[in-house]
């Protein structure tokens, strides 16, 4: 079963609360401060922004319980940050510092905290979410794992979704259609919709093109409460845009596309809806994250991660 919700009017969005304002922007600003700090050479290694998509784990986070389980994938700051607002341990743990979440070994993609599994091979978390669904059946828990439209072509995904639907467990999966798989864009790489791929297994599917964080919850709610209580298994599909590039610098969409991906962010419509307070708690942000880059940029390294660069590498070994 299929059930689609209305696009958004182009009116400004209605005001949210402040606490959910603070959560979006702090992640827009901890997404920009991290393109900052690649493009000065302090950052190693590579990272994915999630700059457009920021509502969908706003959204979600009021309907996710401290017991339930959340798995994320490469684009996955702001999954965190929804779930736990600590742009510190996250910092530290991408720039490899002290306090960091994972001691400095994880690095953007790979985080283990609290409930909170992230892993930047593609389809990997779903299987292990469906395990983990399995044994929180009847506890009125779920898992809940993000994927992209791009992670439907590993046959990880239906392997997840034919043992789900067998085992009916409580597993919600939140797709992040964003219409581009890295640079390849979705209409020349998969046939078919995600929906009547879920309902070849017999999966509920919920597709959502709002922006709106309190138009999501309240038509997701009841939803989510169906699967914690049969148990069931729920594929949501967010109609979403990628404002960024896949990850640091690597965009080859044209002028044109990005402009139009623009068009639809968030950001600007939340501004107009109510712009003294808008202004007031984006400044706020701004200036929380400008702090957490400059304290924790001065710390040393984590121990684990210094020990990690300095163990040579197996071709270096004698």
């Amino acid at each position: 079963m299929t059930v689609t919700a209305a696009a958004p009017p182009r009116s400004p969005r209605p005001a949210v609360s402040d606490q959910d304002l603070r959560s979006l922007l702090l992640i827009r600003h901890f997404e920009r401060a991290l393109l900052r700090l690649f493009e000065r050479g302090v950052l190693s290694g590579t990272t994915h922004t999630c700059l457009g998509q920021e509502y969908v784990p706003v959204a979600l986070s009021a309907l996710l319980r401290d017991d339930d389980f959340v798995f994320s994938n490469h684009r996955g700051h702001g999954h965190f940050l929804a779930r736990h607002p600590d742009p510190d341990g996250l910092l530290a743990e991408i720039m490899g510092r002290e306090g960091a979440l994972c001691g400095g070994v994880g690095g953007s993609q790979h985080i283990y905290h609290q409930r909170f599994l992230s892993t930047g091979v593609q389809g990997e978390s779903l299987p292990v979410a469906t395990g983990v669904a399995l044994k929180l059946a009847g506890t009125g828990a779920l898992a809940c794992a993000y994927i992209g439209d791009g992670t439907w072509g590993e046959g990880a995904v239906y392997e997840a979704l034919n043992m789900a639907s067998l085992w009916r467990v409580p597993l919600l999966v939140v797709v992040e259609h964003n219409g581009i798989a890295q640079s390849t864009p979705t209409s020349v790489q998969m046939a078919g919709t995600i929906a009547a791929r879920a309902a070849a297994f017999g999966v509920r599917h919920h597709h959502i093109a709002s922006t709106d964080v309190d138009e999501i919850r309240a038509g997701l709610a009841p939803l989510v409460d169906a699967v914690r209580a049969e148990p069931s298994p729920l594929v949501v599909e967010f109609a979403t845009h990628r404002l960024g590039p896949h990850s640091k610098g690597d965009d080859t969409r044209s002028p044109e596309e990005i402009r139009r991906v623009r068009e639809s962010d968030w950001y600007d419509r939340y501004a107009e809806a109510d712009p003294e307070r808008f202004a007031r708690i984006d400044g706020e942000q701004r200036d929380l994250v400008e702090r957490v880059v400059a304290e924790v940029s001065a710390r040393p390294a984590a121990p684990a991660a210094s020990a990690a660069l300095a163990t040579p590498s197996p071709e270096a070994r004698p």
